[in-house]
């Protein structure tokens, strides 16, 4: 459906952005894009959009290719929408209004469905006739989301869609959101450095560094087997370790994530706790093992300086 081929992209001579990125998103895929900021995730959405040009490679859309500005009186393409991180609002308007600003008046009970269908997906119906310029950096993120989708995109382009909203409600948002463009088979890309935008909801992830995709797969593959302590580190806690230091009887390093490491009674492996960290169903306990300090899960909280044993379960 949407293929992105060879894609390279240079603010200067001396500063490359992309490089030789290369994926295929499939009609009503959801592909999450993660890596730290200025990796060139929010990029390669605008590439995609069409808000600049391409300077090698081609994005091709049901077997035709994508232009930049150059080409379009008024950049984009139709068939999508791109949400940046700025909201684009008309702040003087209702919530209704600005949702509605790209529908059609010609049916107007039709329209005010419409309207009334994606506050629901967003869950701001009660605040409809309220003017965007009282609504909180949340509330006008949760709006901006339900204005892109008022005419139903093929694609849908969102740059960390869910930044400014409280966690209490980024959740449902999410599942609510995702549900929705499942359902009417809308293909989304996601540009995040949220791993729980990722993980639960994503078929597929690509890691971006050093301008390129280093690791590619689905959220159980990457997570598994993330190839690399920076991919690791964007789902959990996690350290690397030499495996000699747990008696694990090969040469080299490994990444562990805190639920790989318990305490228990006793084994060869003594550590000495620094820290408890209470995480609601659980502990985060820090300890230090040969002058390294890793994180491991556990039921109860530890003293300071108290000396566990542990088991690795890779």
């Amino acid at each position: 459906m949407l293929e992105i081929k060879n894609v390279s992209y240079a603010y200067t001579a001396k500063k490359t952005i992309l490089k030789n990125i290369n994926f295929t998103v499939k009609k009503g895929e959801y592909i999450a894009l993660l890596g730290e900021s200025g990796c060139g995730k929010s990029t390669l959405l605008e590439l995609i959009y069409g808000l600049m040009d391409i300077e090698e490679g081609e994005i091709i859309f049901e077997n035709k290719k994508l232009l930049g500005p150059k080409y379009h009186l008024v950049p984009g393409h139709p068939f999508m929408k791109y949400l940046a991180q700025d909201f684009s609002l008309m702040p003087f308007t209702t919530v209704a209004e600005n949702v509605g600003e790209f529908l059609s008046n010609i049916y107007k009970d039709k329209k005010n469905d419409r309207i009334q269908e994606l506050l629901e997906v967003v869950d701001m119906t009660a605040f409809a006739k309220i003017k965007v310029k009282n609504l909180s950096g949340g509330q006008k993120q949760r709006v901006a989301i339900a204005r892109v989708l008022a005419k139903e995109p093929k694609i849908l382009l969102l740059d960390e869609p869910f930044s400014h909203i409280d966690n209490f409600r980024k959740n449902n948002l999410r599942r609510n959101l995702f549900d929705y463009l499942k359902k009417q088979k809308i293909t989304c890309i996601v540009a995040t450095h949220d791993s729980t935008d990722a993980l639960s909801f994503a078929d597929t992830l690509y890691m971006i560094r050093d301008q390129q995709i280093v690791r590619h797969g689905t959220p159980e593959e990457i997570y598994n087997r993330p190839g690399n302590k920076y991919v690791a580190s964007f789902f959990n806690e996690v350290t690397e370790i030499q495996k000699k230091d747990f008696n694990i009887h090969e040469k080299g390093t490994a990444l562990l994530y805190p639920e790989q490491i318990h305490p228990v009674d006793t084994s060869e492996i003594k550590a000495i706790v620094k820290n408890s960290y209470f995480k609601g169903s659980h502990y985060l306990i820090e300890v230090v093992l040969n002058n390294t300090s890793l994180m491991i899960k556990s039921n109860k909280p530890y003293q300071k300086k108290e000396t566990i044993f542990l088991s690795i379960k890779a």
